[in-house]
């Protein structure tokens, strides 16, 4: 958990990375949630490049163990992979999914998934909104300056959805707390 502000040394927040897994492009987004606020830490991609197929997925796998080494989010989601026409296309869209969350939980993160359609209804309010609209709404609940990137825009809203699915009295599903007394010195 980390603490927010000067004066928040009672009160902490949970941080939460989301990913939105590509094979090319992995979206990460960094946030931390405080009661019901969210506040923007980071957010990026992780890019491979073309080649054979294990050392593309070892590149995502380091880059999400790089990713929690830097931020140590204490929660993270990951959208579900939907199967799409192209049978070959999903599969490799699912090896790229499984690199990323094996480099979250082999840091011990613990890891929730949500759909496009959850995370979309989440974020705008209509489980079939466009890319553009994600990008404007999650600039708007993060009070971005600028518009996130496609990929990083998709993460971070995974992870908005992630904060706004809450089921226990902390705002956060039950089975997903750890490292309860853990401060970051800085953020």
């Amino acid at each position: 958990m980390h603490p927010l502000g000067p004066s928040a040394s009672s009160v902490v927040a949970t941080r939460i990375l989301g990913l939105d897994p590509g094979l090319r492009i992995t979206g990460f987004g960094v946030i931390d949630k405080l009661g019901s606020q969210l506040r923007y830490v980071a957010s990026g991609t992780i890019k491979t490049r073309d080649g054979a197929l294990p050392g593309r997925l070892k590149t995502l796998l380091d880059g999400v163990r790089e990713v929690v080494t830097t931020y140590q989010p204490d929660q993270a989601a990951v959208e579900i992979v939907f199967v799409n026409v192209n049978p070959q296309s999903t599969l490799l869209l699912g090896q790229a999914r499984g690199a990323v969350i094996c480099g979250a939980v082999s840091c011990e993160v613990p890891m929730s998934e949500y759909t496009a359609l959850q995370i979309k209804q989440a974020v705008v309010g209509y489980g079939k909104a466009r890319k553009e609209q994600v990008q404007h709404m999650v600039q708007r609940l993060l009070c971005l300056d600028q518009l996130p990137g496609p990929d990083a825009a998709d993460a971070l809203a995974c992870a908005i959805c992630h904060a706004n699915s809450a089921t226990d009295g902390a705002g956060l599903p039950a089975h997903g707390r750890r490292r309860a007394g853990r401060r970051l010195a800085s953020i």
